[in-house]
C-alpha cells in the first residue's frame, strides 16, 4: 500500500473519530446527564432517600388541587349545559303580504325555539288601516293553537336552524 493511502485512510479515521466525539458531546452527554438525574429521583422515591415524602406530599396536593378544579369545571360545566336547553338558538322570520292591498311584505311570522322546540311564535299582520300582534305559545315545533301557514313555515325555519 503507498504511502500516500495510509495518510488518506488515517486522515478518514480522524475525522470519523472527531464527528463521534462531537456526536457524543451534543447528543449523548445530555440524554445521560438526563438519565441519570431520573434514575436518581427513581432511586429516591424507591429507597425513601431524602427528598422523597416531600416530593411524595408535593405530587399529593397537586393531585387534590387538580381533582378540586376538575369539579368546579364539571359544575360549571352541568350549569352551562342546563342554560343551554332553554336559551333560544332556533329562529325563524317569514315576511309576507297578508293582504292583496297592500305590498312590501310588511306583515311577518317570527318563531323563537330553543332547542327542544318549545318557545312563541309571534305574528304581526299589517292592513293600510292598522297592524295588529299576536303570540302563540309552541311546544315541541308544535303551536299550542291553530297556525298560520306562514306561522308554520315560520317554526320550520326555525326547526331546520343549526343550533
Amino acid at each position: 500500500m503507498p504511502i500516500p493511502d495510509i495518510y488518506a485512510a488515517l486522515a478518514a479515521l480522524v475525522a470519523a473519530l472527531v464527528a463521534l466525539a462531537i456526536y457524543h458531546g451534543v447528543v449523548i452527554r445530555p440524554a445521560l446527564a438526563k438519565a441519570r438525574a431520573l434514575l436518581e429521583t427513581h432511586d429516591q422515591l424507591i429507597g425513601g432517600g431524602a427528598g422523597a415524602s416531600e416530593r411524595l406530599d408535593r405530587l399529593d396536593a397537586r393531585l387534590a388541587e387538580q381533582d378540586a378544579s376538575l369539579g368546579r369545571v364539571a359544575g360549571r360545566v352541568s350549569e352551562l349545559e342546563a342554560l343551554a336547553r332553554t336559551d333560544v338558538s332556533r329562529v325563524g322570520f317569514v315576511r309576507y303580504d297578508a293582504f292583496d292591498d297592500t305590498g312590501s311584505e310588511l306583515s311577518y311570522a317570527l318563531a323563537l325555539l330553543n332547542r327542544e322546540g318549545d318557545g312563541v311564535v309571534i305574528s304581526s299582520i299589517y292592513s293600510r288601516a292598522d297592524t295588529r300582534t299576536f303570540g302563540k305559545a309552541v311546544q315541541g315545533y308544535k303551536p299550542a293553537v291553530n297556525a298560520s301557514e306562514e306561522e308554520l313555515r315560520a317554526i320550520d325555519l326555525a326547526r331546520s336552524t343549526k343550533a
